[in-house]
């Protein structure tokens, strides 16, 4: 039996990629699975079991963790995302920077490890050499799912209507995610007299969003096709996607960046930074890669994605022919791999 960790991220209200990733894997596992949360997973672990974690933790917030990797019945296994707390604390929340270090030193002690990405097991395999780590367990990439429930694949991409084209960038106003970069861009496009609309999907950090925010109200005064939406569901979220000429994701650290892949199973191209694991993901089709992430490239690449229509068939056409990793599909990794161990 796969023990399947719920104890924080498959409950969190927000919209973040750990909670869908929890949540998604979760389901999709079904009765190959059981859901618990610390401590009732090392209560019910017996031998023969795996327990498989997506969440992030230490041993000050679960407490007798660390004794328990020490003395475990059965096998343990985790999804790792990305150590952004640890490359980019200035602008990481206090409480995930101090549990980090923590973090990735008890993964080491794990029997597996699936990496959201290739950039994101290259980053954890450096970590642990940097720490000293002798042995550590084996670290494999699980491609994650695409697919929303209730929501087809798209491949026609958007309907063209009017002369305003919409962009849409999804993620927590935050630094990390630099949606300033857009701000900027798109203020020196409409100086020049192209329109877009812009629409930013995400909560506002409570740390570090807030100059973020304030901007935007600011700018909304003067720009009636910039918009906010704190709170949107899937299906809003969908509904607005596929009315998107394009998505755009100038985020400066990602581990995977699922809301890349999510937008290409909608059918609009994207938009992304130069960053490894946005490439990683750009690479089969379907996106424009921003090279050095500046104000000037990100204007040049939205008024080719805006103004461009040959290049913009081109992208839709790859969005929708191109492989897509499912829920499913990951899921049957897991399964699989860990009934054969």
């Amino acid at each position: 039996m796969i023990l399947f960790d719920t104890t924080s991220a498959s409950n969190w209200k927000h919209a973040s990629g750990l909670a869908r990733v929890s949540r998604r894997l979760r389901e999709e596992l079904g009765p190959r699975c059981r859901a618990l949360a610390w401590p009732e997973i090392a209560a019910a672990a017996k031998t023969g079991d795996w327990i498989l974690t997506p969440e992030l933790f230490s041993d000050a917030e679960r407490p007798g963790f660390a004794a328990f990797l020490g003395k475990r019945p059965c096998r343990i296994a985790a999804i790792y995302h990305d150590s952004i707390p640890m490359k980019h604390p200035a602008i990481t929340w206090p409480k995930s920077v101090e549990r980090h270090p923590g973090y990735v030193k008890l993964l080491s002690q794990f029997d597996r490890v699936w990496a959201v990405s290739h950039a994101s097991r290259e980053e954890l395999l450096g970590i642990w050499a940097w720490q000293g780590v002798a042995h550590p367990p084996p670290v494999d990439v699980l491609p994650l799912g695409a697919d929303w429930p209730d929501f087809p694949r798209a491949r026609g991409g958007a309907p063209e209507s009017g002369r305003v084209r919409k962009i849409v960038a999804t993620g927590i106003i935050e630094p990390r995610k630099n949606q300033t970069v857009l701000l900027d861009a798109c203020t020196e496009l409409r100086k020049e007299g192209v329109e877009v609309e812009l629409h930013l999907v995400g909560r506002v950090n409570p740390h570090f969003g807030k100059p973020i925010a304030r901007r935007l109200k600011a700018l909304m005064s003067g720009w009636p096709g910039l918009r906010h939406h704190a709170t949107l569901g899937d299906a809003g979220l969908a509904a607005l996607l596929r009315s998107a000429r394009a998505t755009a994701f100038p985020s400066l650290a990602e581990g995977c960046g699922l809301p890349l892949l999510e937008s290409l199973w909608m059918g609009i191209p994207c938009l992304c930074s130069d960053i490894a694991p946005l490439k990683e993901n750009a690479a089969g089709g379907g996106c424009l890669v921003v090279e050095g992430n500046s104000v000037q490239g990100w204007t040049d690449a939205l008024r080719r994605i805006l103004t461009d229509d040959t290049l913009h068939r081109k992208l839709v056409a790859e969005a929708g022919s191109r492989s897509i990793p499912t829920w499913s599909e990951a899921a049957a990794i897991l399964a699989d791999e860990l009934a054969e161990i």
